[in-house]
């Protein structure tokens, strides 16, 4: 187990969760819930056009259509009882942060959960499958990217073992600056 607390075990035992991997037929599906997810998370911290702009170049369906067709990308689906309500992006990736390596590093691109299934225990499942998955592939350490003033996130991936690397990188929306976080986590 990745280590996260709070998981709210009765409560994500009523429903039927599952984590699958992502395939082709799931491009639309994932289109919405990835504009949906990320508009959520960072409404209000960009312009509207910056934000419209951006969820058109990154989340438009062609566009994951080609991620999930690069053999590198790892992307999974999670669904309770049958609906979309997350997914995960994951990647052996050194080149945003060649720190990295030294060690057979995991980048977590991308975890989101649909606001609808906050609290659920949805986010503490998924993180406890990454590392799983970063197990049983031989990976020293899980990193990511999380935006410095995204105080929720920080605050959950710190309990579920994540530290600050104490390195950043810039990550805009349109043209308005944000900088996010490298935190990592080793594992043992």
């Amino acid at each position: 187990m990745i280590g996260c607390t709070g998981l709210n075990l009765q409560e994500s035992y009523k429903m039927k969760n599952t984590i699958r991997r992502a395939t082709i037929d799931d491009a639309l599906v994932l289109e919405q819930l990835s504009k949906k997810t990320f508009y959520e998370t960072f409404t209000g911290t960009c312009t509207d056009v910056d934000m419209q702009a951006f969820l058109q170049q990154y989340y438009n369906a062609e566009k994951i259509k080609e991620e999930l067709l690069e053999e590198m990308n790892l992307f999974f689906l999670a669904l309770m009882d049958d609906a979309p309500a997350g997914y995960i992006l994951m990647k052996e990736d050194y080149s945003n942060f060649e720190m990295m390596l030294k060690w057979k590093a995991l980048e977590l691109k991308r975890i989101y959960v649909d606001k609808d299934f906050h609290g659920s225990g949805l986010a503490q499942l998924m993180m406890h499958f990454i590392e799983d998955f970063a197990k049983e592939n031989k990976y020293e350490v899980v990193w990511l990217g999380v935006w410095e003033h995204n105080l929720r996130a920080k605050k959950f991936y710190e309990k579920c073992g994540f530290t600050d690397s104490g390195f950043t990188h810039d990550f805009p929306i349109g043209k308005t600056p944000q900088t996010d976080n490298w935190l990592w986590k080793f594992l043992k």
